[in-house]
């Protein structure tokens, strides 16, 4: 995911290196303004003012009484906080042993997502990669990596503080180009990634692993998602077989009851709520425990990790910080829709549907009865997904299976909020490993089941495509 590390610096010299790395961590200028995405304001009822670039994705839902948007406020200072290795009066004390960032926002920047660096042989900001092998036994069924478990950590705390470390492995994208040629003649390169990983310290990695690069999502309105009750996203897989689609629901472990639950989280869905998705961030991106995950992630071969015993007594993030980091993550909202009176915008909408987009990107969804938050019940609100696999064919297959996940399978993605994205963080680094930089991109390498609309898309005049992806980036 990110590269921002900390480890407890003092010297000009790594606050250097820190400022650049935050740099290359904040992507482009966000004044760019990809495919027709405009500065316009972004208003707020509450404050009756607009909303600031860079905390469009960090605004609470209305309806939160005082104590709510004291406990919101709380999780996004946690949010922000960084970890280290030792006591600091500046942040929390935790970090490691192996780890991608110091905190939520080294790789979630402004709550969005991350931004994919196209220099070649740079390691990596904001992805990671993930790792499984083959079960033994279970055909078709996978186990994390028996020595760097399941996903490479490119940091530690191991060696001399004044200077970042190498972790497990070392991981760098070379990006392949391809064109593409549209109606009216018009071309579009397309970017794909090939991964190389080096410098692997516990052995290198044999054939028989899978891995899969993964971009950093951004994370607002997950409590409308949380909220959708079950036999809601069930009745829309029953619905889309009648068309002649297969969005099916990915059911994962809930390691708080050990039982089988829906998952809605994660590029595969592979994450039943909101509060496992951010215990298992925690430890995997920065070896923070929980409650939840009381251990370190090390294995049996990271001696080193295993015996490393100078860290704040667990659980590192207490059940009080997590509750707070819960809640704001199921309390943020969505930045409303714009521009939707605008002749080119109803003229993309319509062709949205008419070309079945709408099928799995399904406009409206109703929250159900919610106890996190009582205030999001019943709520109806557009966020352009069924929380469903889809076969998305083999063009972006990364060959992992993840639960009910198949190899070609991906959750379908919420579109909302992608029209200021780039106003964000400066990112519009879209799909499950950030190959396409802009809508029309995105849709380019759809396959699969999407195979005709993508097709559909491709067919188009300019006008028609322009208005379909002016379409998209108002919501």
């Amino acid at each position: 995911m990110a590269s921002v590390i900390v480890l407890p610096m003092t010297t000009q010299s790594w606050l250097l290196r820190a400022v650049v790395c935050a740099a290359l961590l904040a992507g482009p200028a966000v004044g760019a303004a990809p495919e027709g995405q405009g500065d316009e304001c972004v208003w707020n009822p509450v404050t009756r003012q607009c909303v600031a670039d860079d905390q469009l994705y960090a605004q609470p839902v209305a309806g939160l009484d005082a104590t709510q948007m004291r406990l919101f406020d709380d999780g996004l200072k946690q949010f922000r906080a960084p970890w280290s290795v030792f006591p600091r009066a500046d942040g929390e004390w935790g970090l490691g042993p192996y780890f991608h960032a110091n905190s939520c926002a080294g790789c979630h920047v402004n709550v969005g997502r991350g931004a994919v660096d196209e220099v070649a042989n740079r390691p990596v900001f904001q992805q990671l990669v993930r790792l499984s092998v083959p079960h033994p036994q279970r055909s078709g069924a996978t186990d994390p990596h028996p020595v760097y478990d399941g996903q490479l950590q490119p940091f530690s705390i191991f060696g001399p503080s004044t200077e970042p470390v190498s972790g497990e492995a070392d991981v760098h994208i070379a990006w392949q180009h391809e064109k593409i040629v549209l109606g009216e003649g018009d071309e579009v390169t397309l970017r794909r990634p090939k991964v190389t990983i080096t410098n692997a310290k516990f052995g290198e990695l044999d054939a028989q692993v899978m891995t899969s690069l993964r971009n950093t999502p951004a994370l607002l309105g997950l409590g409308y998602l949380d909220a959708v009750a079950e036999a809601d996203i069930l009745a829309l897989a029953d619905a889309q077989k009648a068309l002649g689609f297969n969005g099916r629901p990915n059911y994962v472990n809930d390691d708080n009851t050990g039982r089988k639950r829906l998952g809605r989280f994660g590029w595969k869905a592979n994450q039943p709520t909101i509060s496992q998705q951010v215990a298992a961030a925690h430890l995997g991106d920065m070896g923070i425990t929980t409650s939840l995950y009381p251990d370190d992630d090390c294995t049996g071969t990271e001696v080193q990790c295993l015996n490393f015993g100078y860290k704040k007594s667990k659980p590192e993030l207490t059940d009080a910080a997590w509750q707070a980091v819960n809640h704001f993550m199921a309390a943020t909202d969505v930045p409303r829709p714009r521009r939707m009176d605008e002749q080119l915008v109803r003229r993309g909408s319509q062709l949205f549907r008419a070309m079945n987009c709408a099928v799995c990107h399904v406009p409206e969804l109703t929250a159900g009865k919610y106890d996190p938050l009582p205030a999001l019940a019943g709520r109806r609100f557009h966020a352009y997904t069924d929380l469903l696999l889809h076969d998305m064919g083999e063009a972006l297959a990364d060959g992992r299976p993840d639960f009910r996940a198949g190899g070609r399978d991906w959750r379908t993605a919420p579109l909302w909020g992608i029209g200021v994205s780039a106003r964000v963080n400066g990112s519009v680094d879209l799909l499950h490993d950030g190959r396409a930089r802009d809508v029309t991109e995105a849709i380019l390498w759809h396959g699969g089941e999407a195979q005709h609309s993508r097709d559909a898309f491709a067919r188009l005049g300019r006008d028609d495509r322009n208005a379909l992806v002016a379409f998209v980036n108002s919501l």
